[in-house]
């Protein structure tokens, strides 16, 4: 339930401000009912880069590639905005999203104990570098 009230909270956030020259959600649906989602959220792409955020699969739909279309569309979309850095902030433990980020080219550049979902995790940053 904290998840599920954090994700919709910080998105609800995201959407408030939302700017579609710098920021971009996506979503995968099937017979009208939202199966996974992707945000880029642009507002640090100055400084730190672009934050990949909410790639979430329904359990039932997970391992069928629609996180990697997802994962693409949003480093599509960094790319056509010419946007130098995307970077993300995950826990770990969550493997196969692990291994989705690093085959997108994501590194692990660091990680931190912290609580931010609701219980201790060890947090970790990846970024991805996008060439020209």
């Amino acid at each position: 339930l904290f998840f599920e009230a954090r994700v919709a909270a910080e998105l609800s956030e995201l959407l408030m401000q939302f700017d579609p020259d710098r920021d971009g959600f996506w979503t995968a649906e099937l017979e009208g009912t939202v199966i996974g989602s992707v945000a880029i959220d642009g507002s640090q792409a100055g400084t730190k880069g672009a934050r990949l955020r909410f790639l979430i699969v329904a359990p039932g739909f997970q391992g069928r590639g629609i996180g990697k279309r997802l994962l693409g569309s949003a480093v599509d979309f960094c790319r056509d905005k010419g946007l130098k850095k995307i970077f993300l902030t995950t826990f770990e433990g969550l493997d196969p999203a692990r291994h989705l980020y690093e085959k997108a080219g994501f590194r692990l550049v660091s990680q931190q104990v912290g609580s931010h979902w609701g219980k201790t995790e060890l947090e970790q940053v990846f970024e991805l570098t996008l060439d020209k």
